[in-house]
């Protein structure tokens, strides 16, 4: 399902985006979105993903197109702001049902209803990543965890051994018949009388 998401909107709603931002500040905050989005998306969603960041005030020779880890980065370079380009991007989308538009702001939201696109708010969009995030990172601690090579055989006999599971070799020879002589002879009697009769 394609991803289109209003980077400046969700770096507000995700916190990224601080008061008083001095010097590549802006830049930090992109980078630390792209980072944040990297490690939560599904590789083919990133490959599905575009974000797309306002130009206004930029410096020149901004590109309008870059790609990183996987997306596609656009910066509305001619256009009046991000939103007209996204607008432009949902106009555009041949499968419009299948795309998920992130973005808080109404007008985005509106347009893509327009399309029949799913418009999903900023910050419960990344509410829900943050959450998918953190449990890949436990479902990849819990695979760090097992051991990645394979026991020895007689690693596997320790343990077996630890837990009541076979006997040492020694010990085999002890537990050949565990039960007392003559217990559930009694049994036996009976079965074969009734099956003599």
């Amino acid at each position: 399902m394609p991803l289109l998401i209003d980077g400046y909107n969700l770096l507000y709603a995700a916190g990224l985006l601080g008061r008083g931002i001095g010097p590549g500040g802006l830049e930090r905050s992109r980078l630390a979105l792209v980072g944040h989005l990297a490690a939560a998306l599904e590789p083919e969603e990133l490959a599905k993903t575009t974000i797309v960041f306002d130009a206004a005030g930029a410096p020149p020779g901004l590109p309008s197109v870059l790609h990183s880890r996987g997306m596609t980065i656009l910066f509305a370079v001619g256009y009046e702001d991000a939103d007209a380009l996204i607008e432009q991007l949902i106009r555009a989308e041949p499968n419009p049902r299948r795309l998920v538009v992130v973005s808080s702001d109404r007008r985005v939201q509106r347009a893509a209803r327009r399309r029949r696109a799913s418009a999903a708010g900023s910050e419960a969009w990344y509410d829900d990543l943050s959450r998918r995030r953190r449990q890949r990172q436990a479902a990849a601690q819990d695979q760090q965890a097992k051991p990645s090579v394979p026991l020895l055989e007689e690693e596997v006999a320790y343990w077996l051994r630890q837990f009541g599971g076979e006997p040492a070799p020694e010990e085999a020879a002890d537990l050949a018949d565990p039960f007392p002589p003559g217990y559930a002879e009694d049994l036996l009697d009976e079965d074969s009388s009734e099956s003599a009769g």
